[in-house]
């Protein structure tokens, strides 16, 4: 899709992929890409946990104190896209489960095992908006632009910012494709036990820590407080929920059409925030979804779906399913794109909760969100 493109590499100054306008609301051998796949026709058999809505608001940091030595994790995913009510598919998303195999000789000096997963929509999972060029150019060359940066892999943080930069100078220069199309990014890099999660736009990446969600990204919607700060700091204003009343992200890969000239100072950024942890036996499982899941479901909520339903059948992919059709029975107006990616070949375990220590008035799930809630204000 680049047709013999050869972006250069950007000089340092912030950029990334966006979301298009759309009314605030109260997605090689050893790598598997689909823009949309067939409405899965069965619903969830079981009724899905309750959704409780608590917004714990801040990124949580994992320490790995329970890491046993020796643990190395083991990497199995399925996705799941659907058009939902819209009549374009724009979210574009990529999975490759065994990095090392995927890169071949460019694979020297990475720690395996390694994964590499994104979404988008005209995004990473990608997602689009203003037309689908951005998001299939962001998942066609994201990875490749992270393994040629000189910083790779001895500085992974440093590669991955370039990478990102450089995608969206690519589509500032390109003849090919639509100037005015943009595309949020979400990608999750994993080499052994280190993960790094990289996110510019609303796409969102939530581990599931023995039943418990830990946010790994923060939604960059032009109302939060600290992007509204940036936004007008940048000479950029909000009105009614969008950036500069066009748009409803506050980062986002191209949407030159936005930015102006490059080098030019803008207040919609491509600049990825960033997030690394050292993953532990309690990790289980990460999701990485476009905003059309999140804005009818919880992050606790997809999590308790998903490590419910892989005690039941241990199948990645029919979790992502899942949580698209829960999604679509609560009306969500978007695309839907989601991953579910698996760090061990066996199903969750049982937890077990001592009667002595917890009343049975709170469930399982509300001292989950209530020991979230306490972590984020440590």
């Amino acid at each position: 899709m680049n047709g013999g493109l050869e972006p250069q590499t950007p000089p340092d100054s912030p950029s990334m992929d966006a979301g298009v306008g759309k009314p605030p609301r109260h997605h090689l051998t050893s790598i598997r890409h689909c823009a949309s796949s067939a409405r899965i026709a069965a619903a969830a058999a079981a009724a899905s946990p309750p959704d409780y809505g608590l917004d714990l608001g801040t990124l949580s940091l994992i320490s790995p104190t329970d890491v046993r030595t020796g643990f190395l994790p083991v990497f199995r995913s399925g996705s799941c896209a659907e058009i939902g009510p819209k009549s374009y598919m724009e979210d574009e998303h990529v999975c490759v489960d065994n990095l090392i195999e995927h890169l071949g000789g460019r694979a020297a000096g990475i720690p395996a095992p390694g994964a590499f997963y994104g979404v988008s929509s005209r995004w990473h999972v990608f997602d689009g908006h203003g037309g689908t060029d951005a998001a299939c150019f962001v998942r066609k060359n994201l990875l490749k632009f992270i393994v040629e940066d000189m910083h790779f892999p001895t500085n992974v943080e440093k590669a991955i910012r370039g990478a990102f930069l450089k995608a969206d100078y690519a589509l500032a220069d390109s003849h090919s494709l639509d100037n005015n199309s943009g595309t949020t990014a979400l990608m999750a890099l994993i080499f052994g036990r280190t993960l790094f999660v990289a996110n510019a736009g609303d796409c969102r990446a939530v581990l599931g820590k023995r039943g418990r969600a830990v946010e790994l990204s923060r939604d960059h919607k032009p109302t939060c407080k600290s992007e509204k700060i940036i936004i007008e700091k940048l000479g950029g204003t909000v009105f009614d929920g969008y950036l500069n009343g066009q748009l409803a992200v506050a980062r986002a890969l191209g949407d030159w059409h936005m930015k102006g000239p490059k080098g030019s100072i803008s207040p919609l950024s491509a600049e990825p925030e960033l997030q690394e942890i050292v993953l532990s036996e309690e990790d289980e499982f990460l999701i990485i979804g476009c905003d059309g899941l999140w804005d009818v479901m919880t992050s606790q909520c997809a999590v308790s779906i998903v490590r419910k339903e892989l005690m039941q059948h241990n199948n990645p992919e029919k979790c992502s399913g899942e949580l698209v059709q829960e999604a679509l029975k609560r009306d969500s107006c978007d695309n839907l794109t989601v991953v579910v990616i698996c760090f061990s070949s066996n199903p969750p375990p049982q937890i077990e909760i001592p009667r002595s220590r917890v009343r049975r008035s709170i469930s399982l799930e509300g001292l989950h969100l209530l020991r979230g809630a306490l972590d984020s204000n440590a």
